[in-house]
């Protein structure tokens, strides 16, 4: 398939009030973290339906709908990608990675991010060298210092949680919400599987990281022992 006939799918479902609330929610006005993004207005599950139908659409078309300047479009290319990424492995994966990480400026906003790097960065690293996302976290550039903190979800499901502990040390003075959220978020789900490394590492940190991140990591913590990290700070 190509990008225009995804884009013609994309348009025919489109709907301008919904539009009009995903441009409010995903803070597209001037200075917000989505500047100037525009929406179709298409829901996640109609999107990801489209964008399954269309699985086989080569890279060189994906590389026209992923630059598109409709944030859904952007995703449908993101969430092609993310099934490509679990249906093969060799080469062809090595080329979608590598198409992934010569796209980050098209992955700007966080459902982007969140939805695809986990599949189509994570899984992919999950036994290879990682510095890359040390590179990208050292980065002055929001969305890929998210997706490297995000791909480590790959890592927690196989019970590694280095490099989530690590990313986290790196980020912990980041000064954007969104950060704060996504740092909380990947050391929670790290203590789903292991409390106690969790716990070891907020007895040390839990003073340096934001109030966000500390709150996300401690969701799932009994009441007093969320209150004893939250006195930390």
């Amino acid at each position: 398939m190509t990008a225009r006939h995804i884009l013609d799918e994309l348009h025919s479902v489109a709907d301008e009030a919904k539009a009009t609330h995903l441009q409010r929610f995903f803070k597209t006005g001037a200075g917000q973290y989505g500047e100037g993004d525009t929406f179709l207005g298409i829901v996640v599950p109609v999107t990801r339906r489209i964008a399954m139908s269309n699985h086989r659409t080569p890279l060189n078309e994906l590389d026209l709908l992923i630059k598109s300047k409709y944030h859904e479009a952007r995703l449908c290319a993101l969430l092609i990608l993310t099934e490509r990424c679990r249906k093969t492995s060799g080469s062809e994966r090595d080329e979608l990675y590598r198409f992934y990480l010569a796209h980050t400026d098209h992955i700007n906003n966080w459902d982007l991010v969140d939805l695809s790097c986990p599949t189509v960065v994570g899984a992919h690293l999950v036994d290879r060298e990682r510095e890359v996302l040390y590179r990208m976290a050292e980065k002055q550039h929001l969305w890929e210092q998210r997706i490297a903190i995000v791909s480590t979800h790959a890592f927690i499901r196989q019970n590694d949680f280095g490099d989530t502990f690590a990313l986290s040390k790196k980020l912990i003075t980041h000064p954007h919400d969104l950060i704060h959220k996504a740092v909380g978020w990947m050391l929670r789900e790290t203590g789903k599987r292991d409390r106690e490394s969790l716990t070891a590492f907020l007895e040390i940190y839990a003073t340096r990281l934001p109030r966000t991140a500390l709150r996300y990591a401690i969701e799932h913590y009994p009441e007093a022992e969320r209150q004893y990290f939250l006195k930390k700070k």
